[in-house]
């Protein structure tokens, strides 16, 4: 069915924005889809547009009708209180239209998909061959669904005031109690490594990597720092502060000593750690390049210093020189047993091991080594409490949750997985590549991003701190936290398997496959398994049973690993043909399949190919017809990174059904016919859904590609089949013919206007070429000069770009406007006052007696004017249309606010109060 596109477009990009309380922040993951998305992609997967149900919907009224009551309601399941709230009334409606099938991810990765599938009460069935992602989404979906509304069995929590354990709640309490005993148990052992700082509660310990200088003169051992901040909050700025003292003990009989100041006057001005350009010795000023360093650690002889110690003093943060006594209580023994484990070597995501750090151990601390290994030991200890006190509440022992079970014992391995992940959450804060953030003043974590940086100052956070950044109170919070909005429903499954050989038999498949060579999974989830095999090892022998995650049938394409970027994309693209024709042979034929892929077209391989297009050609040669697209906004369109760089802020979900096998072979001059015709009411429909600018060509492909794949083959002129790759190129250059087409739809002096754009920019040029231009569209230079949109000067015009535009404009009293002025003042009231000020000017122009000019075709213009800026290289112009086209509905919003409408004349003033 149809898609209210431009709702679930602004709910998926404000859940993006969100930071903290989503369901998916249980753990870490990577490029998870939002929930806002798949929700929405599944009701209109498994829920029938009206138009296929004549006997009950006979009119075009009644489909009409119908179609707005589903939209209205597929609105209402991305609203987020309903994701973390859902009402009965929603439940209500949606229950009847949803069939009784089974949903599956054979990519289940973070567990977007049977997370949406298990809030909406629909069953599922997925799988990954990766353990870390289904031992998420156990944690995600497949626990919280088998013991739903489950008592609790913590004997505090049986005494308990509280009767009502509906939903999570009895888990979420059982959690939290056994949980709160780790952390006591923890304390008692740990505490003389966690001293407090001059009465306050240490939240973390600042330090410095070091190595000696190379200097033969000097050798003292310099501190590698990345910056010399600590807090940059007006107000409250702390500086660390480097000085050099006499130390005979030390070879160079020096040493650096740190203090910390709020005087900003003695903020160093060099000594900066870059791992591509090095540091400077601050005691002789020699260079110090990276490869030094990069020696200096795989010979071993890479240390630390600590240059701070941040405590919690109450009213803020409060920042203190280094102690001996600070110094000393790191000084913990190497644990016995700690975890182990190779590091990738791959230098595009993993920096580390360049300096020496090649095993997973090396990557923390003796004290953090000490304390994850004591919480881990404890988990195993909570679990068994935890089954003694299920078997005493009478319930019977039963199977292991992994294999299915119910009962007392899967009820203790749910605890345990839980608080195994918090302390496998924890690890991400709590080692030797987290560093101090100045801006907020917390720990980091060490995966901010998808990659394993190189960290040169070090925060060492309080484990045993009551919920700081870094402690465990604070991991365990976030993995309670979404288990609380764990309103599921339905039976729910996941299992480790290649998704090559998943069970598919009969299930409906929605799938986030892997996208080419964008994230490194496998090595990348490697940090988290060393320490989750450990601890649950025993609970989960079957998930548990490699040394690291399973990396030979992984559906990646690691040029690292397969030893070259041409094996690499063979096998993959092999690979996924493979699962595409798995697909095509299990899946039902009743339900379409949705794919989300986010691959982008200039990522090229070589030989005219993208990646895009080899793996719509592995679709295409498994038979499958892509009957529809949905373009997907999961990030923030806006974003400078993304003008210029061909980089996605939004998914295309592929909608794809089996195609026939008798369907025609096609000329080409038919699939053009076809394909130009489709364009044009495409792209009206992909402009009208919220698609970015930066996205448009990219979106674009979707309904080119359900022209091309109805067809068994395209016939080009020499008699050969069309490859996809061709295709794509012929898509383009329709999808250029139509944009053109649009030009004609603006009123004269926007025709001219966009005419000079594109082959002047905002740069002058000769009046007589734009006086001739004018004439030929009905408009003259001198108008264009009184409206503002155009200065002439010397014998050359040139266009007025939005930052030159004059201070004032009156959108509702100006006796002509046209489109073009309307999207340049529009764009300035945006960029220098806001979205509002912006708002408040449309809404001038929609409040004119004389209709004033389609605001509709103000955003329109602005995607015809992106698409020739970004042909040019205009990066700047083209990011100035994409920000306003993508900030349209927001700008609507006020704009049709009825609410001080402007009924005189209303003007807006840019320039500076003086």
């Amino acid at each position: 069915m149809a898609l209210p596109l431009e709702i679930i477009n602004r709910a998926s990009l404000a859940e993006k924005n969100r930071k903290v309380g989503k369901p998916q922040n249980l753990h870490k993951w990577w490029s998870r889809k939002p929930i806002t998305a798949a929700r929405a992609m599944l009701l209109a997967q498994l829920i029938d547009d009206p138009s296929s149900h004549p006997d009950r919907f006979p009119t075009e009224d009644a489909v009409r009708a119908e179609r707005e009551r589903l939209h209205r309601l597929i609105a209402r399941a991305v609203e987020w209180d309903e994701i973390t709230k859902p009402s009965s009334a929603l439940m209500s409606a949606l229950r009847p239209l949803l069939p009784d099938v089974t949903v599956t991810d054979p990519f289940v990765g973070g567990g977007s998909i049977p997370l949406a599938a298990a809030q909406l009460g629909v069953n599922s069935s997925s799988s990954d061959l990766n353990p870390v992602a289904v031992l998420l989404t156990k944690a995600l979906v497949e626990a919280p669904s088998r013991f739903h509304n489950r008592k609790p069995v913590h004997p505090d929590n049986i005494n308990a005031q509280l009767t009502d354990w509906e939903g999570s709640r009895g888990l979420v309490a059982d959690v939290e109690a056994y949980g709160r005993w780790m952390h006591s148990q923890a304390a008692t052992q740990l505490r003389p490594h966690y001293p407090d700082i001059d009465g306050f509660p240490t939240l973390a310990w600042v330090w410095a990597r070091t190595v000696a200088c190379p200097n033969p003169a000097c050798r003292i051992d310099i501190p590698l720092v990345s910056k010399w901040w600590l807090a940059k909050k007006k107000g409250k700025e702390t500086i660390i502060v480097p000085r050099i003292i006499t130390d005979q003990s030390h070879p160079s009989g020096l040493r650096f000593a740190f203090s910390t100041s709020r005087d900003m006057n003695e903020l160093p001005t060099s000594g900066i750690m870059s791992g591509r350009t090095g540091t400077d010795c601050l005691s002789c000023g020699s260079s110090v390049p990276v490869s030094h360093v990069r020696e200096e650690g795989m010979a071993g002889r890479m240390g630390t210093a600590l240059t701070a110690v941040v405590g919690d003093g109450g009213a803020g943060r409060k920042y203190y020189a280094p102690s001996d006594a600070h110094v000393s209580s790191a000084n913990v023994p190497r644990p016995e047993t700690p975890v182990s484990g190779e590091i990738s070597s791959n230098p595009r995501w993993f920096s580390p091991p360049l300096y020496g750090l090649t095993d997973f151990s090396n990557l923390f601390t003796n004290r953090q080594l000490t304390a994850l290994t004591t919480l881990s030991d404890l988990v195993a200890e909570a679990r068994e409490i935890a089954l003694k006190h299920a078997l005493n509440t009478g319930s019977e022992l039963g199977e292991p949750l992994e294999h299915g079970g119910s009962g007392a014992e899967a009820y203790a391995d749910a605890i345990g997985l839980y608080l195994a992940l918090s302390v496998s959450r924890l690890s991400n804060w709590s080692n030797n590549q987290c560093s101090w953030e100045a801006n907020g003043e917390v720990s980091q974590q060490m995966y901010s991003g998808q990659a394993m940086g190189m960290a040169w100052d070090i925060s060492e956070a309080n484990v045993l701190g009551e919920k700081n950044s870094g402690s465990f109170l604070a991991s365990l919070k976030s993995i309670v936290d979404p288990l609380r909005m764990a309103h599921l429903q339905g039976d729910h499954h996941v299992l480790q398997c290649d998704a090559r050989k998943a069970p598919l038999a009969n299930h409906v498949v929605a799938t986030d496959p892997p996208y080419f060579d964008n994230i490194d999974y496998s090595d990348l989830s490697d940090f988290f398994y060393v320490w989750q095999r450990r601890i649950l090892g025993q609970v989960f022998p079957d998930l548990f049973r490699t040394m690291l995650v399973p990396k030979g049938e992984e559906l990646v394409a690691n040029a690292h690993r397969s030893g070259g970027k041409d094996t690499a994309a063979s096998e993959f693209l092999a690979g996924f043909a493979e699962v595409f024709d798995h697909l095509r042979e299990s899946v039902s034929p009743e339900f379409p399949i949705v794919v989300y892929y986010a691959s982008k077209q200039a990522e090229s391989l070589g030989g005219g190919n993208s990646r895009w297009s080899t793996i719509l050609q592995a679709m295409v040669d498994t038979n499958w017809q892509v009957v529809r697209t949905w373009p997907i906004r999961t990030e923030n369109a806006s974003r400078r990174v993304a003008i210029g760089n061909n980089s996605m802020s939004t998914s295309t979900v592929l909608v794809l059904r089996p195609r026939p096998a008798d369907a025609p072979r096609v000329s080409l001059s038919t699939f053009l016919d076809d394909l130009r015709a489709s364009l044009r009411s495409a792209l009206d429909e992909l402009e009208e859904g919220g698609v970015a600018p930066v996205d448009l060509q990219q979106a674009a492909i979707g309904p080119g590609m359900a022209v091309f794949s109805q067809y068994g083959a395209v016939i080009e002129a020499d008699g050969s089949p069309m490859t996809v790759s061709a295709a794509l190129i012929r898509i383009n250059e329709a999808l250029d013919e139509v944009v053109n087409e649009q030009e004609g739809d603006f009123d004269p002096p926007t025709r001219f206007a966009i005419q000079w754009y594109r082959y002047r920019g905002y740069a002058a040029g000769p009046f007589g070429d734009a006086d001739d231009m004018a004439r030929g569209r009905n408009t003259s230079v001198g108008a264009m000069e009184r409206e503002g949109i155009l200065v002439t000067r010397a014998g050359k015009i040139e266009l007025i770009s939005p930052i030159k535009l004059p201070g004032k404009y009156d959108s509702v009293g100006n006796p002509h406007i046209s489109h073009w002025e309307v999207l340049h003042h529009s764009i300035k009231a945006l960029e220098i006052d806001g979205i509002a000020a912006a708002g408040d000017l449309l809404r001038g122009v929609i409040s004119r007696a004389d209709g004033g000019v389609d605001v509709d075709m103000v955003k329109e213009l602005g995607h015809v004017l992106f698409r020739i800026a970004e042909a040019n290289g205009w990066t700047k112009d083209a990011l100035s249309f994409n920000t306003l086209v993508t900030s349209w509905p927001e700008l609507l919003e006020i704009a049709h606010d009825s609410k001080n409408m402007p009924t005189a004349q209303g003007s807006f003033d840019f320039e500076d109060d003086e």
